[in-house]
């Protein structure tokens, strides 16, 4: 084959660069990097990438950023204002790193990690050095322009100093004049997790994401665990409560030399938010190259000529300016926390749902990982969001909930993985396998259709019409390629499915696509018959178009969604309108050869009665209006015609003993009457009698079939139709063909009279003139197959004119008067 020697494509997850630690593959030599044409290339290794940034982002938030509030530099005015100033300061210089690029980041991050790590040194000397413990004077601002005042000690190494730390004992929160608790310590703490993504969010810039993500993230974390043990330990052995509750920048005042400790927190603090705003901006830029949010966002996938997504940067640097205004740490550290906590229980859930799905391509190389792991961390991330803040907790829910409508109906259709696909063939299959045909019960039968159509051009409104029909059943189009695999070089079926798909999509029908190469017609649809489906879910009624002499109509050319097109583009699988338009032929003219004979044709039919398949035959369908995707109507006003005798042979049955055949054919009809665009249609059941019968039995038969509709909960009106003068017409020819019985000759049908089709068309467009849709019963066709063309005429003699009509053969019992 020509493609099986062609290198591994490129896939991004979600618009983002390829990350082999999801997908579980192997990039080109083992480095994980795409080798796409004008890519931008990856430069950043697992420490600069991934531990540098995500050790700076956990230090930051609690160890520097917290520290702040001691308001380190009296020099400067302080005041609201004041700090929303010298962070927007910070912020800009942080703007202009990252409007550079990532290299940039890489190396000042490096460099503020080595300043950090010095501070952290000196803040584990310095109980080395202070040998002898100390006293200080701590003063705020308390209410009512109160200044409250406040002895605290630093003990050195005291094991009472540690016990009397060890117990809760909540107090007031100085920076926001709030009492503390569990919920709101754990708010400000759990901030020291959020850099554990920093990493994740830096796999653009990656060499080797697969190995550097999992590895880098994990040292980090390790590392961070062990500064931030020590840490608690130093300073709860070390200093009293009342310096750790009223001061939460005592490292300064127990440090060797306090100006260490100052330098650290503004290098943290900038690297925190360079991490951040770098961070984000790289996950805007991808949601805007994947256009989930259209235009609002589209600026943010313009980048620099070296790849540098600057608008996204901007983007995010308003985002953050906007929180600046808060102000305090505390005053929005619930809702960070929550946020957080949503995102991780987010991460979770698709690890989860991978899990569950079986992919196969999901192969984690974290050997602890397991489903019990994914649903423990669900659990925990959503009970702390709700102990942390309730309300904060469900309006982000319901946010989220909201993004993913909004995703889900306002998002172009794109052809990434979606883990959705996986579940749900993950759980069809199970549930397939449950589907036991041998459980089958009338109670819960449904029509699940196979409909054939040569070319939906002249088809699109039975398709329609089909799907109205189908009650929550199967429903597969079905197409034969006439072709022979043994003299072409490839399947020319494969191609061309796109194509039907992307028909399915603008006529928003909910069906199946199942196409075939074959000889003829008829072994193609042998074949579909048998194969379409799975377990309990095959096709059990065959739907055909009708085969007349009729000029088809070209739908294509009255429904403007396929003559109209809102955007240039085609869609995300690569069909265009001109392509689709381009890819059906024409419509058949009157002097065209046709695919099918009337032998094949009715060959078809005789062929799916044989396999216990119920057989349609849909005429004048496109006659029938309403029934498009964008038309908005419940049938109010429409009429369902319902004949179910047999009127092409009226002594087959009585007009109230109703066989299989006219069971089908009502149930069919409530069907119909059930669906959403014919719900309001009233349905008419017309019983052809003979009026001048002497015995005037009908009456009786008329009240035993009103008894059976009431049984079966058919709601609709019984209308009587004498029909003498028409079974006269049909006596006649019987006569004549008994006569030829006696003289010895045979026949294999009997054959009826012009004047007797004609009586039973006019009889037709007397009462049913007016319905929008009428059933009629289908007569089982000839086993000779010189018969064919006298079956299709006598068909087409009947339903001349009528409008829109089904034609209905049924062998399956669908009916229980049993409750």
């Amino acid at each position: 084959m020509s493609n099986e020697h062609a290198p591994l494509l490129a896939h991004g997850v979600c618009g983002l660069s390829v990350d082999t630690a999801v997908c579980g593959m192997e990039g080109s030599e083992g480095t994980g990097e795409a080798s796409t044409p004008n890519a931008v290339p990856r430069k950043l290794n697992t420490f600069f990438g991934v531990i540098v940034p995500t050790v700076l982002s956990m230090f930051s938030i609690v160890l520097f950023l917290r520290t702040a509030s001691s308001s380190a530099l009296r020099v400067l005015p302080q005041g609201y204002w004041y700090t929303v100033l010298y962070s927007s300061i910070v912020l800009l210089l942080v703007l202009l790193v990252c409007l550079v690029g990532a290299h940039i980041f890489a190396r000042t991050s490096f460099l503020i990690l080595l300043v950090v790590t010095i501070s952290l040194l000196s803040i584990y000397i310095s109980p080395l050095a202070l040998t002898t413990p100390l006293n200080f004077l701590i003063s705020h601002q308390g209410p009512g322009n109160q200044t409250l005042t406040y002895n605290a000690s630093y003990t050195g190494f005291n094991g009472t100093t540690l016990r009397d730390n060890l117990g809760s004992s909540y107090t007031v929160d100085y920076s926001t004049g709030k009492v503390m608790s569990f919920a709101s310590v754990f708010a400000v703490m759990f901030t020291s997790c959020t850099g554990i993504m920093a990493g994740a969010n830096m796999s653009g810039e990656l060499k080797n994401p697969s190995a550097a993500i999992p590895k880098g993230t994990i040292i980090a974390v390790l590392y961070t665990c062990i500064v931030y043990v020590l840490l608690f330990i130093l300073a709860s052995s070390t200093c009293e409560r009342t310096l750790l509750v009223q001061d939460y920048g005592f490292f300064q005042r127990i440090n060797i030399w306090p100006p260490f400790v100052t330098i650290g927190i503004y290098c943290s603090a900038l690297s925190a938010a360079m991490c951040s705003l770098i961070g984000a901006s790289r996950i805007l830029h991808a949601l805007a190259l994947d256009q989930l949010f259209g235009f609002p966002l589209a600026p943010a996938a313009i980048t620099s000529s070296s790849g540098n997504p600057w608008v996204a940067v901007l983007y995010t640097w308003g985002l953050a300016q906007c929180v600046v205004f808060a102000g305090q740490l505390n005053a929005i550290a619930g809702l960070v926390t929550v946020f957080y906590l949503l995102a991780y229980a987010a991460v979770d859930l698709a690890c989860l749902a991978l899990e569950w799905a079986s992919a196969p391509n999901f192969r984690p190389t974290f050997q602890v990982f397991s489903w019990h792991t994914c649903l423990l961390g669900i659990l925990s991330c959503l009970v702390m969001m709700f102990v942390i803040n309730p309300v904060y907790s469900s309006a982000s829910i319901i946010l989220l909930l909201l993004l993913l409508l909004f995703l889900h109906y306002r998002s172009p259709t794109s052809s990434w993985g979606y883990i959705s696909q996986a579940l749900i063939f993950h759980q069809v299959r199970k549930y397939l396998l449950m589907l036991d045909v041998r459980k089958d019960h009338v109670k819960f039968w449904r029509p699940q259709v196979l409909l054939m159509v040569a070319n939906p051009r002249s088809s699109c409104q039975l398709i329609n019409f089909v799907n109205q029909l189908k009650k929550g059943g199967l429903f597969v189009l079905g197409h034969v390629k006439l072709g022979d695999l043994d003299t072409l070089p490839s399947d020319p079926v494969q191609q061309q499915y796109n194509f039907w798909l992307s028909l399915v999509d603008k006529l928003g029908v909910k069906a199946f696509v199942d196409l075939t190469l074959s000889p003829s017609v008829r072994q193609g649809t042998q074949h579909l018959l048998r194969i379409t489906g799975l377990g309990g879910m095959k096709p059990n009624t065959l739907v055909l178009g009708f085969y007349d002499s009729c000029t088809p109509e070209d739908y294509f050319l009255q429904d403007p969604a396929f003559y109209e097109s809102e955007e240039a583009g085609g869609d995300d699988f690569g069909v265009d309108l001109p392509s689709l338009q381009a890819h059906f032929p024409p419509v058949r003219h009157v002097e065209s050869p046709r695919w099918l004979t009337p032998e094949e044709y009715v060959g078809i039919i005789s062929d799916a009665i044989k396999m216990s398949k119920n057989v349609c035959l849909g005429r004048y369908f496109f006659q029938l209006q309403g029934e498009s995707m964008g038309t908005k109507m419940d049938g109010a006003g429409r009429i369902i015609d319902v004949w179910p005798l047999n009127l092409l042979r009226p002594g087959s049955t009585s007009a109230a003993s109703v066989d299989v055949c006219s069971l089908f054919l009502l149930q069919m009809a409530c069907v119909l009457n059930m669906a959403s665009r014919w719900r309001h249609a009233r349905m008419r059941i017309f019983l052809c009698v003979e009026a001048e019968s002497s015995d005037q039995g009908w009456v009786v038969k008329e009240e035993t079939f009103r008894e059976l509709l009431r049984k079966l909960r058919i709601r609709a009106s019984i209308k009587i139709v004498p029909w003498d003068s028409v079974v006269q017409l049909y006596g006649q020819k019987q006569t004549q063909d008994a006569g030829l019985g006696e003289l010895g000759l045979t026949r294999p049908a009997p054959a009826l009279s012009e004047d007797f089709l004609s009586a039973v068309n006019c009889l037709l467009m007397e009462h049913s003139a007016q319905a929008a849709v009428r059933f009629l019963y289908l007569p089982r066709p000839p086993t000779h197959s010189s018969q064919s063309q006298q079956y299709l005429s006598q068909l087409e003699a009947v339903t001349h004119g009528l409008g829109p009509t089904l034609l209905i053969h049924g062998l399956t019992p669908v009916t229980c008067t049993e409750l």
